[in-house]
């Protein structure tokens, strides 16, 4: 493909002038990931993806987060029930990636809400500022950022998700996760429970081309071309903002299901890469800036740090990209780890197979919830 090519003329060695086929460097099949990367008994449960739009939510609103002299206006959506009682808060937050969404988690909100019990739950889904339907300004976004925001908005007193009983799950995907993890072992945030879904935490091209010096030195040279004025959203275009692009992304490595990947579903992606300042979180993300942390020891610390303090639900995936599905398994038994699950699909089950991975947070909140009743 022609962004593979592309990124090949920022990675590879200066001294090389071979030419490079687009899927490989040297003798190394490379593919690049533009998406963050009970015990189910598949034989016996069949997941089937959603193929009907999520319900709408209850309520939409903006929150302004407040980052360096600047006002940030971030887009949430409320998902809940007219009438329940004894009501938990849901915070869940969309996977980081160049087309990141709340729709990704519409149809896990209302499956959850929708059920009535001892405990019920309401849902609160967040855009990244940068991303999704929130306002995409020009900031030097890096996980430091972004954590910033997640603080705020978990602590701030005008909330969306603030609650009178001061409880609070977070629930997130991919990098969201990492990052809220290490809030709260920084002791940042206090939640009640995490569910960390296809937790991931190394960028498409560093987990592909690694992080020394020269790597480094090239990734800053393609971030630094991708945020200019007039280049950058020519590149931007060709790598992320396009059609075939995104479809490719989605069939490969996003959805474990290449069938599940509907035009419906491209379209809407692409009009997110449309946005005015789409390209600023995508360029950090990318190469690596938004990584809460660089190595699996460090991955796996964070949740150790939190070890005794908060229950963890961990939802791997069957279908994951090679390298992201060994992150995630080795959280399998870690400390820190309340639960280790499995369910199908790639590196977005909670939009492929919302379904699966609602049965599974519910059942994992309800043992939490109900285990001193």
């Amino acid at each position: 493909m022609a962004h593979c090519a592309s990124l090949y003329l920022f990675l590879a060695p200066a001294k090389s002038h071979r030419v490079v086929s687009c899927s490989r460097t040297g003798t190394r099949l490379v593919r690049i990931r533009c998406v963050s990367s009970p015990s189910l008994d598949l034989s016996s449960k069949v997941a089937s993806p959603v193929i009907e739009p999520a319900s709408s939510p209850s309520k939409t609103g903006i929150w302004q987060w407040k980052f360096d002299g600047n006002s940030v206006n971030v887009y949430y959506e409320e998902h809940k029930e007219k009438s329940s009682e004894n009501v938990k808060n849901i915070l869940m937050v969309p996977t980081i990636s160049d087309v990141s969404t709340v729709e990704e988690f519409r149809t896990v909100a209302r499956d959850i809400v929708g059920r009535v019990g001892a405990v019920n739950f309401r849902a609160t889904i967040v855009d990244w500022p940068g991303l999704g339907f929130s306002d995409r300004p020009s900031l030097n976004y890096n996980a430091n950022v972004m954590e910033d925001f997640l603080v705020k908005l978990i602590n701030s007193p005008d909330s969306p998700v603030k609650s009178s009983d001061g409880e609070l799950i977070v629930c997130g995907g991919g990098h969201a996760a990492t990052i809220a993890v290490r809030a709260a072992g920084k002791g940042l945030v206090k939640p009640s429970v995490i569910a960390a879904v296809a937790p991931t935490w190394s960028g498409p091209l560093p987990i592909v081309f690694g992080r020394d010096s020269s790597m480094e030195a090239r990734y800053g040279l393609l971030r630094g071309t991708l945020r200019a004025p007039a280049v950058g959203w020519m590149m931007y275009n060709m790598l992320v903002s396009n059609e075939k692009s995104i479809q490719s992304q989605y069939k490969s490595h996003v959805y474990a299901d290449p069938n599940n990947v509907t035009p419906a579903i491209v379209q809407n992606r692409y009009e997110l890469t449309k946005r005015k300042g789409a390209r600023y979180v995508p360029a950090a993300f990318l190469t690596g800036l938004l990584d809460p942390v660089k190595t699996r020891e460090e991955f796996l610390q964070l949740f150790a740090d939190l070890e005794g303090k908060v229950p963890v639900l961990v939802v791997s995936t069957t279908g994951a990209p090679k390298r992201s599905k060994a992150e995630m398994e080795a959280l399998k038994g870690a400390k820190g780890v309340t639960k280790f699950v499995e369910v199908p699909g790639a590196l977005l089950p909670q939009e492929e197979y919302p379904l699966t991975v609602s049965e599974e947070l519910y059942g994992f909140l309800h043992e939490v919830f109900t285990a001193d009743r």
